[in-house]
């Protein structure tokens, strides 16, 4: 018999271009910045890195953010985890959420520092209370396995919650296992079955084999409700949702 996956982190990929994302949309005016947009389009990421460093040796928060990611990815430089946290560290104690964020991943995993789940905790913890869905979702799987914090799943849904309202897709498959086995949630299969659908639409491939195999344990009566609460919850932008 297949077993529901357990909770997942968010695709670590997915994090990093968050962040550029975040800045991205943050870019409306002229300058440094919408050189520094304009030229990460164009896939030219030698002039990325020449635009950036010089201001983020200046103490500028985005651009010592853009510069951890060239770090991260080798896009401009050499390839450099020990450098990108440095450069993350920087602008997530300035209170940067998405530094804050990425700061976190980089303990969580151990990539260019040593891996300190307490540590990991406190950045995502950080950068949750900003409203980053990624570390709201990663925060979640912390509580959920004990790492770093006191293993709580009543605090892993809430926090699943908040993210999976902002529409992360790891978060909406997370809180529909929590709902599957009745951890920190009453056990609703209908509910999970919905976080799983909502998931899975969303994009998020982990999600499809949990609600495949719920969907053997519920009648089409009960399919057929969580498929309408998903698109009913859909329909308000996942607000409000159960």
């Amino acid at each position: 018999m297949q077993k529901i996956t357990k909770p997942q982190k968010a695709l670590r990929h997915h994090l990093f271009f968050a962040l550029f994302a975040m800045l991205m949309a943050g870019l409306a005016l002229a300058g440094p910045k919408e050189d520094t947009k304009a030229a990460y389009e164009r896939k030219d990421y030698k002039l990325v890195v020449k635009i950036v460093n010089p201001l983020a040796i200046e103490g500028e928060a985005w651009a010592q953010n853009w510069l951890a990611g060239a770090y991260i990815f080798g896009q401009g430089v050499v390839q450099d985890h020990a450098e990108a946290a440095k450069w993350y560290r920087l602008a997530a104690e300035q209170g940067d959420a998405a530094a804050q964020n990425n700061l976190a991943f980089m303990y969580d995993t151990g990539k260019g520092v040593k891996q300190d789940y307490a540590e990991a905790a406190k950045w995502y913890q950080l950068a949750a209370q900003q409203g980053s869905a990624s570390a709201q979702s990663n925060l979640g799987v912390m509580y959920a396995n004990g790492q770093g914090v006191v293993q709580d799943h009543a605090e892993a849904a809430k926090w699943y919650r908040l993210a999976a309202e902002q529409g992360d897709a790891a978060a909406q498959m997370n809180l529909g296992y929590q709902y599957s086995k009745g951890q920190g949630v009453v056990q609703d299969h209908v509910k999970a079955y919905s976080w799983y659908h909502l998931s899975t639409a969303n994009g998020f491939t982990g999600a499809v084999k949990n609600r495949d195999i719920l969907a053997k344990k519920m009648t089409p009566q009960q399919i057929a409700d969580a498929q309408k609460l998903a698109r009913d919850c859909q329909a308000r932008q996942f607000k409000g949702c159960y």
